[in-house]
């Protein structure tokens, strides 16, 4: 089984890539540097400060992500009034927990309003849309605690993409998540005007 090491000032830690894993407390300079070290993983931290190493998105899951964030793109281009951002970017939450959306959009005023230094890192901010597509890996119920979260911690709109079974679960602030079924596009209003994602390019 694969594993790795972090190195910090006086310990060294073996991490077991396969599953959530508890260390004694790591500083988010530490956390920082083990995720710079590890480039090639996919690594998140939850509130409790437990580390979750995944392996690199499968190829097929990178290109549907990719048409996800392309239809994001393309409409932040156009609409001109904040920021797209893809599965690469981390963003720290106010509970503390690191996420890395599959894709993200923050409006430009709270995006500036962040120092370089905090932009060149883990930023610590809620985007104001996330969209979570499910792998062949993933589970329903851990999707669906994680797009809580997100809403929980100032997500205006979150979209889960189950594409197992062709639904889009809808997450709002104080409501109910709508489940669409097989849906030939998701309207994103009226927090995103104008956009509707094509879901026969990302089924």
């Amino acid at each position: 089984m694969t594993s790795l090491s972090i190195q910090s000032e006086q310990r060294l830690w073996p991490i077991d890539l396969s599953a959530l894993i508890s260390l004694p407390t790591m500083s988010d300079r530490q956390f920082y540097e083990f995720c710079r070290t590890n480039a090639n993983l996919r690594i998140e931290r939850n509130s409790n400060g437990e580390i979750i190493v995944m392996p690199p998105a499968f190829a097929d899951t990178g290109n549907r992500n990719g048409r996800v964030f392309g239809q994001l793109f393309m409409w932040s281009e156009t609409d001109g009034t904040g920021e797209a951002f893809d599965s690469s970017s981390g963003f720290t939450l106010p509970n503390g927990a690191v996420r890395s959306p599959d894709a993200a959009w923050i409006f430009s005023d709270r995006w500036n309003a962040l120092s370089p230094e905090q932009q060149a890192s883990f930023a610590p901010i809620a985007p104001d849309f996330v969209v979570e597509l499910r792998s062949s890996s993933d589970t329903l119920a851990s999707l669906q605690k994680k797009m809580a979260e997100y809403i929980s911690n100032g997500v205006r709109l979150g979209l889960l993409i189950d594409r197992q079974n062709y639904k889009v679960h809808i997450y709002r602030c104080d409501q109910e998540p709508q489940i669409l079924d097989r849906p030939e596009s998701v309207s994103c209003e009226p927090e995103m005007p104008g956009l509707a994602l094509k879901m026969a390019k990302i089924w």
